[in-house]
């Protein structure tokens, strides 16, 4: 370990510069100098939580979101914090431009350097700021933003006085089932007695019952109006290190206590603190009973005005967690991996396009195919695993468990390239599948060389028609003048007949192009700009996309509400009739753009 010199070079720097030079020297013992060659992965997008505060000491890295570079840090600026804060994986790559070095401090360090004033407020900032450029859920914390503190008060406040005697304060507690109880001491002040008060103050000295709660107390204690923002009075406490809020109205009464659980049930319903959950999983059940929150959480997300694309990109980072916490522990129990290894969600997943009805679609590649054995059982495990959690195994048994999706890098090449080149049937199958993949975790460099091959796909003419084909073999359910054709039960699969056409064309006008992004409304606007696709088509299959993907989250919250298993099978006739004739037209829309695809298509195939 080096560490010579290291707190005095974080002292030039935010949010250091703000911590006691004491404290920061204390640091020392726990920051790590370490050295990246250019182009290596210090932190990847979706993998692994941050350990590890990080600072750049010489050299520069650049923050990468699909392929883009969004910022670069130079030396003195932080990063990993967002992650190792959260639990939640890092939103970017991070990789070194040149030749790196950073300091690496441990998580308990750097979560106490922190917590002091300047790094609270470095870390609302960059947070802030970081959050916004890489596009995630601005609505994530919807409810926990708008939630008032009045409105999670469910008991009311117990008081007494000052000269109360300390037992009978307990007596009080015990009654009304409260950890506190609050002391009037005029002019519209209050101390507060809690019941960690009586432990340490009272029961570890062992002082008698007869104590008078103005000795135990802590006075004046903060408190707050019914209408303040939770999370607003989240902060305050958790900056004061108090576990008790309070909540007084404009004329002195005591209205309620809310207290740290409160907030963090309030916290439990966001995605982010559901990622923490089943991060710091210590078991498979753990991380099954942690998932079992994420319909509701997505039925709250929509009742909130969540845009319906972006519940699809929260569902597969919530997806994308699991899975690296179920490797973890498959590994555990496996042994350790004997090679480099790469995990790849596939279909909807990887396009951060899945719903509460998607079932789990993935693969598997490693570096040695002798090395099968060890890697089949734990994609088993993983995959069991997942299918509790939620996420249902596919019909089509696209799972990494299968030998078909798991292979090794090198027959992952072989098989994107006879995709290409020998376009049968069969091979066009696997490429509406693979095509979409997403590397999730595992440190094999499985992306760049199988992005490499379907780059090449605009060379392979046969491809492209074959695709072109394959892109309207599934049709929107319309029938005569382009009327909604239902099924016997009077209803329509707005995935199969909405969602599949899309993403079909999306896919093939995107390849044809050359264009390597996976998601679908990525895809239109990508191949538009190519000059693919007309502008005003794309945007009318963006246009239906989105509202596909509402109604398909409405129906299946609806169903999640009602107790029964979401599906995409949906009745025309439950729809407004604004957002039916929209519907209708958007699945006009795909048509239009199947029936163009004609030109590609050889006669007689």
């Amino acid at each position: 370990m080096v560490t010579e010199g290291a707190a005095a070079f974080l002292r030039r720097y935010a949010p250091f510069d703000g911590v006691p030079e004491a404290e920061l020297a204390r640091a020392e013992g726990a920051i790590e100098e370490r050295a990246y060659a250019p182009g290596e992965l210090v932190l990847v997008e979706d993998g692994t939580p941050a350990r590890h505060l990080y600072v750049v000491r010489s050299g520069s890295v650049e923050l990468v979101h699909e392929e883009e570079v969004i910022d670069v840090l130079e030396p003195g600026e932080s990063f990993g914090h967002p992650s190792l804060l959260s639990g939640m994986a890092p939103a970017f790559d991070v990789r070194a431009r040149e030749q790196t070095v950073c300091l690496l401090i441990e998580a308990d360090v750097a979560l106490r350097l922190l917590g002091s004033p300047s790094g609270v407020e470095f870390v609302a900032s960059s947070l802030r700021e970081r959050l916004v450029r890489t596009g995630h859920v601005a609505h994530a914390q919807a409810e926990q933003r708008t939630a008032h503190l009045g409105a999670l008060v469910h008991r009311p406040a117990v008081e007494c006085t000052a000269d109360a005697e300390a037992g009978d304060a307990a007596r009080l507690m015990a009654e009304a089932d409260v950890s506190c109880v609050l002391v009037r001491l005029g002019d519209g002040r209050f101390g507060i007695v809690t019941d960690s008060d009586l432990r340490a103050k009272l029961l570890a000295r062992g002082r008698p019952p007869s104590t008078p709660v103005s000795d135990l107390m802590t006075a004046p204690a903060l408190t707050f109006p019914p209408e303040r923002m939770a999370v607003d009075a989240m902060l305050d406490m958790l900056d004061l290190g108090i576990h008790h809020a309070p909540v007084v109205a404009a004329d002195g009464t005591p209205v309620g206590i809310v207290t740290a659980t409160d907030l963090m049930y309030l916290e439990s319903r966001t995605p982010f603190a559901l990622r923490r959950s089943i991060t710091h999983a210590a078991s498979v059940d753990e991380v099954v009973e942690a998932a079992s929150y994420l319909p509701q959480m997505i039925v709250a997300l929509i009742h909130a005005g969540v845009v319906a694309t972006d519940l699809g990109r929260v569902l597969a980072l919530q997806s994308d967690t699991a899975t690296v916490r179920l490797l973890d522990l498959a590994f555990e129990r496996r042994g350790a991996a004997p090679s480099a290894w790469a995990w790849m969600a596939l279909g909807s997943t990887a396009r951060r396009e899945a719903t509460l009805a998607s079932d789990q679609d993935n693969a598997l590649a490693y570096a040695e195919d002798d090395e099968d054995d060890h890697y089949a059982a734990v994609a088993a495990d993983v995959n069991e695993g997942l299918a509790r959690c939620g996420f249902g195994a596919d019909n089509a048994e696209v799972l990494a468990r299968n030998r078909q999706w798991r292979m090794s890098e090198a027959d992952w090449r072989r098989v994107f390239r006879d995709c290409l080149e020998q376009p049968d049937r069969s091979h066009l199958v696997r490429a509406a599948v693979a095509f979409d993949f997403r590397h999730v975790c595992g440190g094999l460099q499985i992306v760049r060389p199988l992005v490499e091959i379907e780059r090449r796909a605009p060379a392979h003419p046969d491809f492209v028609r074959r695709l072109a084909r394959t892109a309207t073999d599934w049709e929107p359910p319309l029938g005569f003048r382009g009327k909604l054709q239902l099924d016997d039960d009077g209803r329509i699969d707005l995935k199969r007949g909405g969602v599949v056409p899309i993403a079909n064309l999306a896919r093939f006008h995107a390849l044809r192009s050359g264009v390597t992004v996976s998601g679908t409304v990525d895809r239109l606007r990508a191949a538009a700009q190519a000059g693919a696709i007309e502008p005003e088509r794309a945007a009318a299959l963006e246009e239906g996309f989105e509202l596909v993907t509402r109604l398909r989250f409405e129906h299946q919250a609806g169903e999640v509400e009602s107790g029964l298993e979401p599906t995409n099978r949906i009745a025309p006739s439950d729809l407004a009739p604004l957002a039916r004739g929209q519907l209708r037209s958007a699945l006009r829309e795909v048509a239009d753009a199947q029936r163009a695809l004609a030109r590609f298509v050889p006669i007689g195939m």
